[in-house]
């Protein structure tokens, strides 16, 4: 019997030894010259970053798939304490580290943004760093590339305080009344607040121009101040976020809005790109429709422009004069155009189509026209759709929301050669003319999803032939595709491209 309590008592021995000799090489760092560790990747790519302005962060994650601890003697960035990248490890910011360690089969996550200096050039800079990493005696590396880009920038200097408390921070574009100031393409222009237009100044945005702008950030032009968007195929004026990483760049409600008071008859927009806002165009009488809507002078003239991929509206008209041709509206929150209180409108060779795919559903149609607030009416004088193409995945894309109680000013639209969405009658002749073609299925166009809308193979868009048909396409001989693409006058395709 005692024999075999000597025999447990030694197996029990062995069998502590063996455990905690075990257990005592998992504590163990490993420090084998072949234990190394692994990256997610072995570069990190960041977008285009404006000078001054911080990058978004970006990852790498650092494994050991070793059995035993590893320590990492040295985490380094090699340009030291002028890179112009900053690293984040275990939660302290740095450019250098010392003996991190991983425990066994883990790992460990380094966050990194950059940060460009201004250098007054005007073509992008490309800034390259790595991470140095020191395990056991060998070199692991980790390479860093971004590019910078300077520009022109525009910060607030003022703010407007209203009665809820809130702010709205703005700067004018010049402190000189009368002042004429002309945006370039040389380097992008990036805005934060509101920059105004104020009354008797004049902003020229020539084509080329890239306007950034940041979270809440628009461009106000306020009464009696004037705006020229002087665009050209190819050469596009671009108005979007001021976010240039990837997972922005299809990424609505960036940027608040390019907001027109009254006051001028000159404003125009000619060849722009308009994305990724809140809303796109918002033409406004400032003093309220039923006080300045007889008086004041107030004229949009918005031509070979595409406003796409808006948290609320794409335009958005209160009781404006607004004249538009070969434009694109397309895939907003709520309605692509949607025009109040009245006013005058005309759209030639125009593409209403709102195909929005983001998480939050749609239920808005394409086109909105209204001409009242509650019991208060407000003259439509026209509201004119020729050659339109109005589409999207509602069964309904057309809302009509007028009163016509007050027959001194009945609202007035007409829709002439147009295909339309919808399942409403189109039999009043005064107001669907000549000919409308109409279903509950969308048009075939190329790819909505990057808002391409050219028609394939569209037989319901060709071959619109009548006097008014050819005279609304005489006023734009170009389609949007530019002066290389020139539009058939008498057997009119209806829509901004001809094919």
């Amino acid at each position: 019997m005692k024999l075999i309590f000597k025999i447990a008592a030694f197996l029990l021995l062995a069998f502590v030894l063996i455990f905690d000799l075990t257990s005592c090489k998992k504590d163990k760092l490993i420090l084998d010259s072949s234990a190394k560790v692994q990256f997610s990747q072995d570069s990190v790519l960041f977008d285009t970053v404006f000078t001054t302005i911080g990058s978004s962060t970006r990852n790498i994650r650092v494994r050991n798939k070793n059995d035993q601890p590893i320590k990492i003697s040295s985490i380094d960035l090699v340009g030291g304490s002028t890179s112009p990248f900053i690293i984040n490890v275990d939660g302290s910011p740095g450019r250098s580290f010392i003996d991190v360690e991983i425990a066994a089969n883990d790992s460990m996550y380094i966050f990194i943004q950059v940060n460009v200096n201004p250098n007054n050039a005007l073509s992008p800079l490309i800034i390259n760093d790595a991470i140095k990493f020191v395990v056991n005696g060998n070199e692991q590396t980790v390479y860093l590339e971004a590019w910078g880009q300077d520009a022109y920038y525009y910060y607030p200097t003022n703010a407007i305080k209203f009665k809820d408390g809130s702010y709205l921070p703005y700067s004018r574009i010049s402190e000189a009344d009368n002042a004429v100031i002309n945006f370039y393409g040389d380097k992008p222009h990036v805005i934060y607040g509101y920059l105004v237009v104020d009354s008797t100044q004049k902003l020229i945005i020539n084509a080329g121009a890239k306007i950034y702008l940041n979270n809440k950030a628009g461009l106000w032009v306020y009464r009696y101040g004037e705006l020229k968007v002087n665009g050209q195929k190819g050469n596009e004026v671009i108005f979007t976020g001021a976010r240039r990483e990837k997972d922005y760049r299809d990424e609505p409600g960036q940027w608040d809005r390019i907001w027109i008071n009254e006051g001028s008859v000159n404003n125009s927009i000619d060849y722009a790109i308009i994305k990724n806002g809140t809303i796109g165009v918002q033409a406004e009488l400032m003093g309220g429709a039923g006080v300045v809507f007889a008086t004041e002078p107030r004229r949009l003239k918005i031509t070979n422009t595409k406003i796409q991929n808006m948290s609320i509206w794409g335009f958005y008209g209160v009781g404006y004069n607004v004249y538009g041709g070969n434009n694109v509206f397309s895939s907003c929150q709520e309605h692509s155009i949607n025009l109040t209180l009245g006013g005058k409108y005309t759209f030639l060779h125009c593409t209403f189509a709102n195909f929005w795919e983001k998480e939050k559903t749609r239920d808005k149609p394409t086109i909105n026209i209204s001409n009242h607030v509650e019991t208060y009416v407000f003259p439509l004088d026209s509201a004119y759709f020729g050659n339109c193409i109005v589409d999207g995945k509602l069964t309904n894309e057309i809302g009509l929301d007028l009163d016509e109680s007050n027959t001194s000013f009945p609202p007035k639209f007409t829709f002439s050669n147009c295909w339309l969405k919808t399942g409403m009658s189109t039999s009043d002749v005064s107001r669907f003319k000549n000919d409308i073609r109409k279903g509950s299925g969308s048009l075939a166009f190329v790819d909505y999803g990057v808002y391409d809308f050219h028609a394939t193979n569209e037989t319901r868009t060709k071959n619109f032939s009548n006097p008014d048909a050819t005279t609304d396409a005489q006023k734009f001989l170009f389609d949007l595709d530019g002066p290389t693409s020139l539009r058939n006058t008498t057997i009119v395709t209806i829509g901004a491209y001809e094919n």
